[in-house]
């Protein structure tokens, strides 16, 4: 990889200064809940097709979603329509306000020297805040260091941010007898069953149809992950430390 190939790959130029990205810098962090996915799978090669395929599809929900968000009004894929059906629904229900100039808004903290692009500036509930889409299994806690990185890039120029959410997006098949749900993203089925519930695992499933699923969680409190984000910045820092030096960010 060349040294413009690092830079494009791994930040933004901003203003002739070269900035690295904060999903790049949070990648430094140890990921259980990956590794076990790994480890589930019959090789390294068969996780990686499973993963970049989950990527694709959640690409798509992603930027259908946005769009929707900014008023336009997309082509929905029919695979991801009970997703997108699921989040139209959530919108409206929650009274989820975005301002379209603040969806994919590319940001960036010059004082600690990193930059990102965060998916939207929404108000719900009467509160302002960023506003992170994913599509995982899971809301995961990884997700606070990201977020937490965007608030504080924002609140000089945005001063009423006052919180965040992660909004999740799914779809899944529920089991008509044991409720049992079934997961069908990166084209690999997984069954997902209540923890410790063994009759689940002997149940002749009879999966319902594929209904979407949204999650919406705030975490008001943002400064002890920022404090985190920064120490994993000096970590990926110093793990990257040749080729940043070449890059001129050191």
């Amino acid at each position: 990889m060349t040294i413009e190939e690092y830079k494009d790959s791994h930040g933004y130029t901003i203003d002739s200064i070269w900035y690295p990205r904060v999903t790049k810098i949070v990648e430094i962090k140890a990921k259980p809940a990956l590794y076990r996915f790994y480890a589930k799978m019959e090789n390294f090669e068969a996780g990686e097709r499973m993963k970049e395929l989950s990527a694709k599809e959640g690409t798509l929900v992603h930027e259908t979603v946005e769009a929707l968000l900014t008023g336009k009004t997309p082509e929905v894929d029919p695979y991801i329509y009970p997703s997108i059906s699921a989040f139209l629904r959530f919108e409206e229900e929650n009274n989820i306000k975005v301002n379209p100039e603040f969806v994919e808004m590319r940001l960036v903290n010059r004082d600690e020297r990193y930059a990102g692009t965060l998916d939207a500036i929404a108000t719900i509930g009467g509160k302002t805040g960023v506003l992170d889409i994913k599509t995982s299994l899971e809301i995961y806690r990884d997700y606070n260091l990201q977020t937490s990185a965007y608030v504080a890039a924002l609140k000089d120029d945005i001063p009423d941010i006052e919180t965040r959410w992660i909004l999740r997006i799914d779809q899944v098949q529920k089991c008509e007898k044991c409720g049992a749900l079934l997961r069908k993203k990166g084209g690999r089925p997984q069954i997902k069953t209540q923890f410790g519930n063994k009759e689940m695992w002997k149940c002749r499933h009879e999966w319902g149809k594929t209904e979407g699923v949204i999650e919406l969680k705030e975490f008001p409190e943002w400064k002890a992950d920022y404090s985190a984000f920064l120490g994993a910045k000096k970590l990926w820092e110093w793990e990257n430390e040749e080729i940043l030096k070449q890059v001129g960010y050191l």
